[in-house]
């Protein structure tokens, strides 16, 4: 259970830079197609940018994993884990409200980048608590 525990924590810190990439990827194309005339910022349900599609595929992945990091951190047996994986879920959900938050009161969404940061790190902090704590050795008969 550790090692599923360092590798829920892990991937959330990598599915971050994913979201990072995919919005950087989002708003360069839309900024181009706009530029070029052939998109707009308001397009219809036929618009297609596969980095908002990732932005928004990547943000519900997060969710889920961190959801399944905090159940797995009762199991686990890391000093510290569930802790963790508490304050990891908790700057997920603050995510969340930042950018819901965001689409009304624009500047948030600097708050929601800074924040992704936060995940990031807290993530890994979870990750490496695994490493900080003893493994037990088996007891062998």
């Amino acid at each position: 259970m550790r090692q599923a525990y360092r590798l829920l924590a892990n991937l959330i810190a990598l599915l971050v830079l994913v979201q990072l990439a995919a919005i950087g990827l989002g708003w360069f194309t839309t900024i181009n197609e706009v530029e070029d005339g052939t998109g707009q910022v308001f397009a219809g349900a036929d618009d297609f940018n596969i980095g908002h599609h990732i932005h928004s595929f990547g943000a519900v992945a997060i969710a889920l994993v961190a959801l399944i990091l905090m159940v797995v951190s009762f199991f686990a047996k890391v000093d510290g884990g569930v802790k963790w994986a508490g304050f990891v879920l908790l700057v997920v959900v603050l995510q969340w409200v930042l950018a819901i938050v965001a689409f009304s009161v624009p500047v948030v969404g600097a708050l929601h980048a800074l924040n992704a940061m936060a995940v990031a790190g807290l993530a890994s902090v979870a990750a490496r608590r695994t490493l900080a704590t003893p493994q037990k050795e088996p007891v062998s008969a």
